[in-house]
């Protein structure tokens, strides 16, 4: 089907420990999202670096790598009729201040880098992303 797209989300360390995956995943449900894969991992340092190796050399890199392989994460495969746009647009903005109001962003984010959610940006990520944590055997 034109328009059926796959993407990535992931529940953060910060939302998992604030047992937020629930909420989170209603969420999902409730915006015409349909849940295919679902896997809760806790990643180590390295895998977080291979997963942002396209952010390698940047100065938040080592803080969020740091981040992400603090505690487990969930990582979701959502689908749907256009499934990047609509799961960016309910996360909301990275900084949770900024965020528009009801997103995932503004009601569970913590800061700019401790922010719950993160999702695919386009479909050649998502495909990277998916494949990323298909390919984990944990």
């Amino acid at each position: 089907m034109l328009g059926m797209l796959k993407t990535l989300a992931i529940i953060k360390p910060d939302a998992v420990k604030k047992n937020l995956i629930g909420k989170i995943l209603a969420e999902v449900e409730e915006n015409e999202l349909k849940i295919v894969g679902l896997k809760m991992v806790h990643l180590t340092k390295q895998e977080a670096g291979e997963f942002y190796t396209v952010h390698k050399g940047k100065d938040f890199f080592e803080p969020l790598t740091d981040f992400m392989s603090e505690g487990p994460i969930v990582a979701a495969v959502l689908q749907g009729e256009n499934a990047i746009t609509k799961w960016r647009e309910l996360m909301g903005a990275t900084n949770p201040e900024k965020a528009a109001k009801g997103t995932l962003r503004s009601l569970y984010g913590e800061s700019h880098s401790r922010n719950a959610v993160h999702g695919s940006d386009s479909p050649e990520s998502a495909e990277y992303e998916i494949s990323f944590f298909s390919g984990l055997s944990r």
